[in-house]
């Protein structure tokens, strides 16, 4: 694995903590700004600046087209995340979507 693909890899993983974080600083009382100066969402939002600059290093030598749809697997981990961390619900049409988009993703990243 090239350190370009390390570099996707990382930005998806960094982001995908960063949507987490960001969930546990949305939930809880208070209005926008509460909500915004949480810990958790403060850090958040830098995890996403990070998973930015991580993504543009892994695009020097990963062709958008491949990079772009290979983040589509932090869809698959963020609705598990969101069903055992959260309680969100997880039916067989959300199963049957994760299935497609695992898929696809494995067929692009071996394109």
């Amino acid at each position: 694995m090239t350190p370009y693909w390390l570099a996707l890899a990382a930005a998806i993983s960094v982001s995908l903590l960063g949507q987490v974080l960001l969930k546990a600083g949305a939930s809880g009382e208070g209005d926008f700004l509460a909500q915004l100066f949480r810990p958790a969402t403060m850090v958040g939002l830098v995890c996403y600046g990070g998973a930015a600059l991580l993504y543009i290093v892994a695009l020097r030598r990963i062709p958008m087209s491949v990079a772009l749809p290979c983040t589509a697997a932090s869809y698959v981990v963020i609705a598990l995340v969101g069903h055992f961390a959260f309680g969100e619900a997880l039916g067989p049409q959300k199963v049957f979507a994760i299935a497609l988009i695992s898929a696809g993703v494995v067929v692009l990243a071996s394109a």
